[in-house]
């Protein structure tokens, strides 16, 4: 049968419990205090109610199951986020600061747009579009939240299979996003970033020296280089850069060009990347927000979506109107998002076709068990056979002889009951900590 969500979703208690935590996040700007004290209790009561709903969860079993996909999407992302910290530090220390310093942003008319709506709009409706209502930790905490409220039904089970479609997905989009800027480099709309944050050469890396440079300006060298289709200028002698003694990573020198004010690791200067001096295009912030989105629409869905979805817009117009991004990353990064979300649906889906003919293949197995259940007006095995095809729990056909099978895995389950509470809990306060700050 199809799955639908239960009364508690319906009524709304997940859509309220989202719009509250951001409306108290957004405290901080409004009286420090009273956020002070209101967030963590907010963060406590929720972490409790999970835990305290968790001996009652009945799909642990189906949890189980999901485990390996989940750490597996997982290690997939972070390894992903490593190669796009790779590639943010490379395309912003390649051509050097002097690059950025003189190079001008691309002219983007949804920043003439909003300039223009600014001299329209009501002022009290144009501080609203600037204030900082909803940032990259709140959907991923709206996330978290949505995860774990399959501890209430209110989103199908498993949650971790859930969690595990977020990441692959995220993966996949980051990984895409990461070739696509390193493809072509284009200015920041903030043309003072790459001066303020990095401490990279001045100067373009050798290898543009040649192939660049000398082409960059000049209509005659441009069309004689396409006519010709070979780097033919004479530059000299390349201005080197500096080469610290990396080990086995030295390859990176190229990529990440460190300087001699720059001290440590190469993974230091990758910590140090950032959100890039360049357009980065399209922007990893909508692109969590729009997954975001997609994943509460598909799982939870009703007025709550709606308001996710106007989170997700007004941070588009915000990453505009400040010059984080250009309009086209935000656009690009909205339909890539929607459409990366309707491609992992494998994963897990809201729609449980699959469930569906699993439930009735389980239902065919104990039909004759049922049946005699049936005969004897035995109700509390009748329970307990329909109780074992709706979570999955293999039945024994013995009961006196797998009590104490049963009684071994009931308290693995709790073991892993416990740790996954545990471990998830972790890495909701890792998340927000090192993501507090945009």
């Amino acid at each position: 049968m199809r799955w639908r969500p239960p009364v508690t979703a319906r009524a709304g208690g997940l859509g309220v419990a989202a719009v509250s935590y951001v409306a108290v996040d957004y405290l901080r700007y409004l009286s420090p205090a009273w956020h002070s004290w209101l967030m963590p209790a907010l963060w406590s009561v929720l972490a409790l109610v999970a835990v305290a709903r968790a001996p009652f969860y009945r799909h642990w079993a189906v949890e189980f199951r999901s485990v390996f996909p989940f750490v597996a999407s997982m290690i997939f992302m972070l390894s992903t986020f490593l190669f796009e910290a790779l590639s943010v530090r490379s395309v912003s220390a390649v051509l050097g600061l002097d690059w950025h310093s003189d190079t001008p942003p691309l002219p983007d008319s949804g920043q003439w747009f909003l300039l223009a709506l600014n001299e329209k709009l009501h002022p009290t409706l144009v501080e609203i579009l600037r204030a900082h209502i909803i940032g990259l930790h709140h959907f991923l905490m709206l996330f978290m939240m949505l995860a774990f409220s399959v501890l209430f039904d209110s989103v199908k089970a498993p949650g971790l299979g859930l969690g595990a479609r977020y990441m692959f997905t995220m993966a996949i989009g980051r990984f895409l996003r990461a070739i696509t800027f390193v493809s072509t480099i284009l200015p920041s709309a903030r043309p003072w970033c790459a001066l303020a944050r990095f401490s990279v050469p001045a100067h373009p890396h050798p290898w543009l020296q040649k192939y660049y440079v000398p082409y960059a300006s000049d209509p005659a060298a441009i069309r004689q280089v396409i006519n010709r289709d070979i780097a033919y200028a004479d530059v000299g002698n390349y201005i080197g850069d500096y080469r610290p003694d990396w080990g086995s990573m030295s390859f990176l020198i190229d990529f990440l060009r460190p300087t001699t004010s720059e001290e440590g690791s190469w993974f230091n200067l990758l910590k140090k990347a950032g959100g890039g001096c360049n357009d980065l295009i399209y922007s990893g912030h909508i692109l969590v927000a729009v997954l975001t989105a997609m994943a509460w629409t598909e799982a939870y869905g009703g007025f709550s979506s709606a308001v996710i979805w106007l989170f997700v817009l007004h941070s588009a117009q915000r990453e505009i109107r400040e010059r984080h991004h250009y309009t086209v990353d935000c656009v690009v990064a909205i339909y890539v998002g929607i459409l990366l979300w309707k491609m992992t649906g494998f994963i897990w889906s809201a729609k449980d076709a699959s469930s569906r003919s699993k439930r009735l293949s389980r239902l065919e197995k104990i039909h004759g068990r049922l049946i005699q259940a049936a005969k004897d007006s035995d109700m509390d095995n009748i329970r307990e056979l329909l109780k074992a095809v709706e979570t999955d729990t293999p039945e024994s056909h013995s009961s006196s002889s797998s009590s104490g099978r049963v009684r071994v895995r009931s308290r693995a389950m709790w073991v892993f009951a416990s740790a996954t509470i545990l471990s998830a809990l972790t890495v909701v306060f890792l998340a927000l900590t090192w993501t507090t700050d945009g």
